[in-house]
């Protein structure tokens, strides 16, 4: 290979692929990305679990071919050398690069042993806006598990129901659960259900914004592939079998409370404080026309505050997890919220006024 690249290019495409080349795997090739020089000219990585493929325009091409370049290094010396980046190899093992005086060489691996793009057969095409998409996963991968025993935890459910025309995105970690539903259209009328890992939902986000219009995922057997614009971007997907999250959404709770969002935020952060260290554990007494939030912590202290509400029922009180309410009201942008809630331990649900699409689930804690 010889080639000539811009710095600028260069550090762009390695940017965007930092984050998927695996830093700490027992198999040393996974920290080095694929330099293609062929006819479309592409850089190429993965962790087994995500890999990314995307292309790249090179300025001058003297002599074609392929290179398994470590990522890490390359992008620190992109990063600090100035002006066009010459690439030649030496071999499958070597590459020499040049930038204005500056002069590095660098060990290779062979392109051979990088792993191979996996072909997708029996795939279902679904097309969706890309800003839709990357909503549905901000706001629930929140509350998907991070390193639960329980691997499908680990992970956001995408469920398709082609007979009905929709498409709801789930994530769960036994605690609380989030769940957005969006109309879409599929040519198929098999029920869909895949389970897409934590991480890969998470470096898919960053890809998202740069999409105007719709995005095509290609849904296989073991894989999901997204194609957004020029960038291909693969999911291995994760095997077991989700929670039934349908049983989970309460449907009947009667205790209905309409309340401003930014000042149910306030109250809990002010509150918390005392909880912060001890297990983020608050008290919520529901009575007619006040929410009163309290905490205690025999190290620290105590604290209390209250927050005006649409609701003339019964009282009932109920401890929560702050950081779990937290989030979820983070999560949602209305003014004003609808908690549902029941008996102490009842699940209990938080939506906002006037949109059934989403929903935030949070069990309840012992206080």
């Amino acid at each position: 290979m010889n080639v000539i690249i811009s710095r600028d290019e260069l550090q762009k495409r390695l940017a965007d692929i930092q984050s998927v080349v695996d830093k700490k795997t027992t198999m040393p090739i996974l920290g080095h990305f694929l330099l293609s020089a062929g006819e479309k000219p592409f850089v190429s990585a993965t962790d087994l679990e995500t890999a990314i493929k995307e292309p790249v325009i090179l300025q001058e091409v003297k002599e074609g071919g392929e290179l398994c370049i470590p990522a890490r290094k390359l992008y620190e010396i992109v990063r600090e050398v100035e002006g066009d980046i010459k690439i030649e190899s030496e071999g499958v093992e070597w590459v020499k690069l040049r930038a204005g005086k500056s002069n590095f060489r660098l060990a290779c691996m062979n392109p051979e042993d990088f792993p191979k793009w996996p072909g997708l057969s029996d795939k279902v095409d679904v097309e969706i806006e890309a800003g839709r998409l990357l909503d549905m996963i901000e706001k629930t991968l929140y509350s998907a598990g991070e390193s639960d025993s329980r691997y499908t935890l680990n992970s956001l459910l995408f469920h398709i129901k082609p007979l009905e025309k929709t498409f709801t995105v789930i994530g769960t970690d036994g605690h609380r659960l989030s769940a957005i539903n969006d109309t879409i259209e599929v040519e198929t009328e098999q029920e869909i259900k895949v389970i897409v890992p934590r991480k890969s939902a998470s470096e898919l986000r960053k890809f998202l914004p740069s999409q105007e219009g719709r995005i095509r995922m290609e849904i296989a057997t073991n894989h999901v592939a997204f194609n957004i614009g020029e960038i291909q971007f693969l999911v291995r997907l994760i095997e077991g079998t989700y929670p039934n999250y349908e049983q989970v959404i309460p449907v009947g709770n009667e205790k209905i409370l309409g309340i401003a969002r930014e000042e149910f935020i306030k109250s809990l952060r002010r509150v918390s404080v005392i909880s912060r260290d001890h297990s983020n554990a608050v008290k919520v007494d529901v009575s007619p026309g006040t929410l009163t939030i309290t905490a205690s912590n025999p190290d620290i202290g105590e604290a209390k505050d209250e927050v005006r509400i649409d609701y003339e029922g019964e009282g009932v009180s109920l401890g929560f997890n702050a950081r779990y309410l937290l989030d979820a009201l983070n999560a949602l942008t209305a003014e004003k919220v609808i908690f549902e809630v029941q008996e102490a331990l009842s699940t209990t649900l938080l939506r906002e006024e006037g949109n059934e699409n989403y929903k935030c689930v949070i069990m309840p804690m012992r206080i």
